[in-house]
């Protein structure tokens, strides 16, 4: 974990309510896809915890989801804002525990941590497939970005109105080869996931509300085979084995 003072450079609305922001800073920190940030905003006593969706040597590029009165405020700050920024929290995805062939899932916002996932499989020599998951073709965001990137990109909507209709489970069902997913997304679809009888390893990356970031407070755990961890410090990434649910 590294404090740091980031420069927003530029925000961009995806969706109605999904924003990308481009920090400039120091990015030595983050060392691993999935890992997150903790952003503090004037006024507000939390900071707002973060998926790093992408990053380089100069700075961080970030999905962010209006859900509160505090994204609402990051996603509208000018260009220029300085933010104090904790980065390189959590642990990641780990690529090389990925077999050939794992396939990369997300739902809603979760598709965020995959992009920099989906980056560095590729130069590993990796050539991932994708299902992204949304409610509808209005909330679909980043479908070209990772197109460009070169995955085969599947997606599900609830409403068919873009893919298949029904969710990202009904599309690997139609993948009886995949018996390893990287999966990030609400709980509901990464429990549904997990159910799946064709899988048999996988890593799974969680949403959880938390109040410091990085394991103080135990506000964010999660059940596993060796008892509550937290989601913040000992994930937000877990294997697949040692969740229960």
């Amino acid at each position: 974990m590294k404090q740091g003072i980031f420069t927003l450079e530029r925000t961009r609305q995806l969706t109605g309510d999904v924003w990308e922001l481009r920090l400039s800073g120091d990015t030595s920190a983050v060392t691993a896809p999935g890992q997150f940030v903790n952003i503090e905003l004037p006024g507000k006593f939390l900071r707002r915890p973060i998926s790093v969706c992408d990053w380089d040597q100069e700075g961080l590029t970030l999905l962010v989801k209006e859900a509160g009165e505090g994204t609402k405020e990051l996603v509208r700050l000018p260009a220029g804002t300085e933010l104090n920024v904790l980065s390189g929290l959590g642990n990641g995805f780990d690529i090389a525990a990925a077999p050939e062939g794992a396939v990369l899932v997300g739902g809603g916002i979760g598709a965020a941590p995959l992009c920099g996932l989906a980056r560095r499989m590729l130069a590993a020599g990796r050539r991932p497939a994708l299902i992204l998951g949304f409610r509808s073709r209005e909330d679909a965001f980043y479908l070209e970005e990772f197109a460009a990137l070169g995955v085969d990109v599947l997606t599900a909507t609830e409403d068919g109105t873009l893919g298949a209709r029904g969710f990202v489970t009904d599309v690997l069902k139609t993948l009886p080869g995949c018996t390893c997913v990287l999966a990030c997304g609400p709980t509901p679809m990464l429990r549904a996931v997990h159910a799946l009888p064709q899988l048999t390893g996988g890593q799974f990356s969680f949403e959880a509300r938390m109040a410091c970031g990085f394991g103080a407070c135990v506000g964010c755990t999660i059940e596993t085979r060796a008892g509550l961890r937290r989601v913040c410090k000992d994930g937000p990434v877990f294997r697949k084995e040692d969740i229960l649910w």
